[in-house]
């Protein structure tokens, strides 16, 4: 298949429109619910319930020759001039901006690529008003924050709701090891030291570790491995916002992306497999030093054999703001499940320098007044 991190280091989104039956306005998913909502009318449609579970697909054809399969589809993307960004639009949208820079995209540039259908989708479980009052309070409370962030949370349409996408990997996992086990055991031992300028010996109680030799067998199944398919936010994106909670999953339907942008994965299937390999590696050298035993370990040699191997293509939500403050771009992140909220944030140099001016001058007072 065409590895598309190597091609394209850019982001890619895709943004569903539906249309009202009775006035032609947009369907928005209405988040929390199986809805998608008229914001004009006020009409409303059910996401019809999945009639099967989503499936978990064999990840070696997929790999041998992507296209071929029943589960992708051709999408058409556009790309922003400013920032390199590339999203995808319906046609029936007549307009649209940059989710990350807000400049607009030009219709006549867009091109096509085959995708991975998500098999999977985790909704988003509250609305964007709900989001904004969480970025708000949020800001109030960083200190020595530039008025302008202030001002800018106070704009609701600079945060938008994003589906991430991700790779997901199952696997029956099997491994031989060998290595040490350490088992803590005390002993007294006698050591001088000085007191009152006079040289005595004290004893003191030492841990040490016993090792012996071990090996043995390791089984066991590896489900949902989550692996970042975006290499526009890889190391970006704060750990804090990482916590969906995939229990809630959805059968992929696209009603739930009726509003909302949905990035394209920019790190291919292939090169996601293989970091889920090395976190398969992680996971059997927890397991081997669990069946090691004892209060340490060490592993010599590990060798593991992955079977059955699927994978699923998944989105999850986040809300997403961003804005420039001295030639400087600065991300905001909002979990769409859960509402944990991280970013970078800047600091005014006028409010920390006004503050220690002040700081300064009360002391000054205080001084005075004492010496008074």
């Amino acid at each position: 298949m065409t590895d598309h991190s190597e091609h394209q280091e850019t982001i890619q989104q895709t943004e569903h429109k539906k249309a009202c039956v009775n006035c032609g306005a947009s369907l928005n998913y209405n988040p929390g619910t199986n809805h998608i909502k008229c914001d004009y009318c006020g009409h409303e449609e059910v996401i019809s319930e999945a009639i099967s579970e989503f499936q978990e697909l064999e990840l070696y054809p997929y790999l041998e020759q992507m296209g071929s399969l029943s589960h992708t589809e051709k999408i058409s993307l556009l790309n922003c001039k400013s920032c390199g960004a590339n999203q995808h639009v319906e046609e029936n949208y007549k307009s649209l901006h940059c989710v990350y820079c807000s400049e607009p995209l030009i219709t006549e540039d867009s091109y096509e690529e085959d995708w991975i259908l998500p098999g999977a989708i985790l909704p988003f479980h509250f609305s964007n008003e709900k989001s904004v009052a969480i970025f708000q309070k949020w800001i109030k409370s960083l200190w020595f924050a530039p008025n302008i962030l202030k001002k800018t949370s106070l704009e609701p349409h600079r945060l938008k709701g994003l589906y991430l996408p991700f790779w997901t990997f199952d696997a029956q996992l099997y491994g031989k090891y060998t290595g040490q086990r350490g088992d803590y055991y005390y002993e007294d031992e006698r050591y001088t030291a000085y007191e009152n300028g006079e040289r005595v010996t004290k004893t003191r109680r030492v841990r040490k570790t016993d090792w012996s030799y071990a090996s043995g067998d390791i089984s066991g199944f590896i489900d949902d491995t989550l692996i970042n398919a975006s290499s526009q936010h890889k190391n970006k994106i704060p750990y804090k916002v990482y916590n969906w909670n995939l229990r809630y999953l959805e059968t992929f339907d696209s009603k739930y992306l009726a509003g909302f942008i949905t990035e394209k994965y920019t790190i291919s299937l292939n090169n996601g497999h293989l970091e889920s390999k090395e976190e398969a590696y992680r996971i059997a050298n927890r397991w081997a030093k669990r069946d090691i035993g004892g209060d340490t370990q060490r592993i010599h040699s590990l060798n593991i054999n992955l079977s059955d191997e699927t994978f699923k293509h998944i989105l999850l939500p986040i809300y997403i703001s961003s804005y420039r403050y001295k030639n400087k771009q600065y991300y905001f992140y909002i979990n769409g499940q859960s509402g944990a909220i991280s970013g970078k944030r800047p600091y005014s140099f006028w409010k920390i320098f006004f503050t220690i001016i002040f700081a300064v001058t009360i002391i000054g007072i205080i001084i005075a007044m004492a010496n008074s």
